[in-house]
């Protein structure tokens, strides 16, 4: 009788912790980078906390400065704790302002999953720049940090969502019935995935 082999982690513990949170580049045109929040964009996130379409679609409240430093605080230690990767999504050039937010919620490197989540103030929406972004970072995960499956998850009533999972790549696996609970009540939810050897960018 063989004894089973325990399964390694697919990401090792402590992958995250021992390195800076990286600066990722976007297309040049863009103007565009992903680097970490800084102390300075907290007015960035009391902006999104004040954005109508921010608020309904990703349930964001933010109600003070010293609560947006607090986050960006939080956003530090879990990276530290290798619980989550938040990128402000920013200018290259210039001042570097923050114009939206995008990373990985419920990182789990043993089992080599996470689930994306991103928005963007209304200065920068249009031009695909969510799309490249997720694209990037989803690139960065897969092929960097090494995780094997991606969820982006969205309610069933907001398709721009769903143009976004589609054109980053992320294939429609279902819908989870009431799976969201927004202002107006539950809302079901609709699951992308992308899986290590999948292309990014697929229509």
């Amino acid at each position: 009788m063989i004894a089973n082999s325990p399964i390694p982690p697919v990401v090792p513990a402590g992958h995250l912790a021992r390195h800076p949170q990286p600066v990722l580049e976007l297309p040049r045109e863009l103007g565009l980078e992903l680097r970490p929040w800084r102390p300075g964009d907290a007015h960035a996130l009391l902006a999104a906390g004040q954005d109508p379409a921010i608020r309904r679609w990703n349930l964001f409240q933010v109600a003070s400065p010293e609560e947006a430093r607090q986050r960006i605080e939080r956003m530090h230690e879990r990276w530290q704790a290798e619980q989550g990767a938040i990128w402000a999504i920013a200018r290259s050039d210039g001042d570097g302002e923050a114009l939206g937010l995008i990373g990985w919620n419920g990182i789990d490197l043993t089992g080599g999953s996470a689930e994306i989540v991103y928005w963007i103030l209304p200065a920068a929406r249009g031009g695909g720049v969510a799309v490249e972004a997720v694209k990037r970072l989803s690139g960065w995960a897969l092929e960097e940090l090494g995780l094997h499956r991606l969820r982006l998850c969205h309610s069933v009533a907001n398709p721009a969502s769903c143009r976004v999972a589609a054109k980053a790549g992320y294939t429609l696996e279902g819908t989870q019935r009431g799976a969201l609970l927004h202002a107006d009540g539950w809302h079901d939810q609709h699951l992308h995935a992308l899986v290590q050897g999948d292309p990014l960018g697929a229509e």
